[in-house]
């Protein structure tokens, strides 16, 4: 593989990832298996190693997946949370744990614990009392939940006993009991809602919600009518009684005051004492082959534990040797998860069924007798495109093994030869659209997915883009998911996504899904109300999100940011060549290609000018610059600076004339390193890079490049 390939090859990788940390995290809807997108993060770190230009700020490899919801206040951590690395097999641990004691120069003693499979949070105490409730969100900035916490019994809101600390950080899980799951999802089908994929996502679901809203809604239907009254009630009820339902293990530790252990398992002891729930399986042992014991164990009695867990957790126990081991960018290096197999079943495939995108690409989907696997009950599982559907040689109507790929994504293995009968059939791909009527066939010479070809006109891509649209990787828009989107394409409100921005009171009113029965006739929805204003405020959003919006192949947030930063507007990115386009960070031949060729079609323009028609803001507005002290500047930031999240540091340069960039070479002008500085510090040692501190940095921003050493 050569420079250029291996560039294209980062760039769909990084993309994939990407995509994949967006539904997981915010969407709390995955749609590829833990399994999937470990190999892809196995490859990408493969080939940073081996191509290290290609590591830039915005590599997945450098963070922490989970973007906050913009819904929610931010929270900024006061100690960064940091994800784990996976292993598979007891190779891999045996790899990791000969690292440990080689680096250490001695055998640790190792903590074990079961991986709760629920949503990371970080809880905040200040003399005992709760101060925020958070989720882990990007590793330093979370989501606020605060307001639930008073619903939530498995969250003390204040700590007891002695010796408290003045500040105590706390990281733990928040999850669902398998057997509260259950209950849920069966009031799920009671109120012919769908059910929730797993644990995770019920979690995740119940305690990502603004509690305060629906309270607010209770008060605003007061005035309204008894059928208004009574559903308002019935939400606010549902949502307490779940959150009531949440449970918390306390697994980690951030900033403290007035506190200070010497291990975690101490830790463990001394919180558990102050009223927050530990696990009673966390146990410590004196040599890597007992913690090898520890994850046999549970991986034979998983299904013991009234919670769902997806593998193990192993940490070196004693903090003076997490700290000589130290992070990399994104995990720990004292610390590891072991990832159990996915649990197998047998069903019946009845019938092999497509799939239309919303980019037009078709994909094959099994239909199957419904089954429970690892925890939740499955009937559907993707089967990705032709040719995985004959390697994995499936046949309609053979029994099948089925696994919850990462214990998460349904995915069949393959049949059950054995007990074939004969009538089983092979799956013919179609060669119209079962949604338009459309022709079928690679959009390109090579390419391996099918697609329709009729992008303009296609009910299923016209639905698919509509909500992608409203999701939070678009514009972000409340109520404008699935349901809506398919009722205004269904209900014929909309052609397509052109005149989204145009729609009004009157044409919901054609759509009985935005309407309710009166004595007048049949008028809006509150939700449907609150939908067009949530439309109208979605008109200002930055730049990028139109991008991500306009449905670009391979444009997702990364790209369409990068895109946006170099220039500012729709019409400089029309107006450029495939050549600039490509020069950009982050964005490469192959998105640069897909973004010329998509301005060149007429109706996509349309898209574009009926949304600028209709006041959606088509440039990021340029704010003035503070001074022009850095201009001409390369900069290169890397660890946390005091005062400042990445963000607010990279645009305090910006403000000033300078260019932020994601990795250090010979054209660099400065590294500004704070603390937990990785790879970047050590190549600009290297390479002869000048490199300030903290206070070099605000020397930087007011006396500009004077402050550099050398100048």
């Amino acid at each position: 593989m050569d420079s250029s390939q291996a560039k294209q090859r980062w760039q769909e990788l990084a993309a994939l990832i990407e995509e994949a940390r967006t539904r997981y995290y915010q969407h709390d809807a995955p749609t590829i298996s833990d399994e999937e997108y470990d190999r892809a993060f196995r490859e990408l770190i493969e080939l940073e190693a081996a191509f290290p230009e290609l590591v830039t700020g915005d590599s997945p490899t450098q963070s922490v997946g989970g973007n906050r919801e913009t819904m929610f206040e931010p929270v900024e951590h006061l100690l960064r949370m940091y994800s784990l690395d996976n292993v598979f097999d007891a190779d891999e641990l045996d790899v990791w744990t000969q690292r440990v004691v080689r680096d250490l120069g001695q055998e640790p003693a190792f903590l074990c614990e079961l991986k709760v499979d629920g949503l990371a949070v970080d809880i905040i105490y200040r003399d005992g009392v709760l101060e925020t409730l958070a989720t882990r969100g990007d590793g330093r900035v979370g989501e606020d939940v605060t307001f639930n916490v008073p619903f939530i019994e498995g969250i003390p809101r204040r700590l007891s006993g002695v010796d408290l600390p003045s500040l105590l950080e706390v990281r733990g899980e928040v999850y669902f009991d398998v057997a509260d799951f259950d209950e849920i999802n069966r009031e799920q089908a009671e109120r012919l809602q769908p059910a929730y994929a797993n644990p995770r996502n019920a979690a995740a679901g119940t305690l990502r919600q603004r509690v305060d809203r629906r309270l607010a809604k209770v008060e605003e239907a007061r005035s309204k009518s008894e059928s208004t009254r009574a559903r308002a009630q019935e939400d606010v009820d549902q949502a307490l009684s779940r959150l009531s339902r949440l449970k918390l293990i306390v697994h980690g530790i951030g900033a403290r005051e007035g506190y200070s252990p010497a291990a975690q398992s101490e830790c463990y002891a001394a919180m558990a004492g102050w009223g927050l729930p530990t696990s009673a399986r966390v146990t410590v042992v004196a040599s890597a082959a007992a913690a090898v014991d520890y994850v046999k164990h549970w991986g034979e009695h998983r299904h013991d534990v009234e919670h769902e867990i997806d593998g193990v957790v192993i940490k070196v126990d004693a903090f003076t040797l997490q700290g000589q081991l130290g992070e990399t960018s994104r995990a720990p290096r004292w610390a590891i998860a072991f990832k159990y197999p996915p649990e197998v079943v047998r069903t019946r495939l009845l019938d092999i069924e497509v799939n239309v995108g919303r980019t037009g690409r078709v994909t094959p989907f099994a239909v199957m007798e419904p089954v429970k696997v690892a925890g939740s009950t499955v009937s559907m599982a993707t089967l990705h495109n032709p040719e995985e559907v004959l390697r994995k040689g499936v046949l309609i109507g053979d029994m099948v093994f089925l696994r919850k790929a990462g214990d998460v994504i349904p995915e069949v293995l393959g049949p059950v030869v054995e007990v074939r009968t004969g009538s089983e059939r092979a799956f013919v791909m179609p060669n119209v659209c079962p949604s338009c009527g459309g022709d079928l066939a690679p959009e390109k010479e090579g390419d391996v997915d099918i697609r329709c070809l009729n992008h303009a006109g296609c009910p299923s891509q016209v639905r698919e883009r509509i909500s992608h649209i409203g999701s939070r990787g678009g514009f972000d828009i409340e109520g404008l998911g699935e349901k809506a989107a398919a009722a205004l394409v269904d209900d014929g409100v909309l052609e397509n996504e052109a005149g989204l921005f145009d729609l009004g009171a009157h044409d919901l009113l054609q759509s009985p899904f935005f309407t309710r029965s009166s004595k007048d006739g049949p008028e809006l929805t509150a939700t449907a109300e609150k939908l067009l204003v949530n439309i109208a405020a979605a008109k200002s959003r930055p730049l990028w999100r139109v991008l991500v919006s306009l449905s670009i192949r391979h444009v997702g947030p990364t790209a369409a940011q990068a895109l946006a930063e170099e220039f500012a507007t729709v019409d400089a990115i029309m107006a450029a060549d495939t050549d600039a386009l490509a020069a950009v960070d982050g964005v490469g031949g192959v998105i640069a290609q897909s973004v010329t060729e998509w301005f060149t079609e007429a109706w996509h323009r349309d898209i574009v000018q009926r949304w600028l028609s209709a006041g959606v803001v088509m440039a990021d507005v340029l704010k003035a610059r503070a001074s022009d002290a850095l201009d001409g500047l390369t900069v290169v930031i890397t660890g946390s600076l005091p005062g400042y999240t990445r963000d607010s540091a990279a645009e305090a340069v910006t403000e000033r004339g300078g260019k932020v960039s994601g990795s250090v070479s010979k054209k660099t002008d400065v590294v500004v390193a704070g603390e937990n500085a990785g790879s970047k510090f050590d190549k600009a040692v290297a390479l002869g890079v000048p490199v300030l501190d903290a206070d070099g940095f605000a020397a930087l921003l007011e006396h500009g490049p004077s402050a550099i050493p050398g100048r």
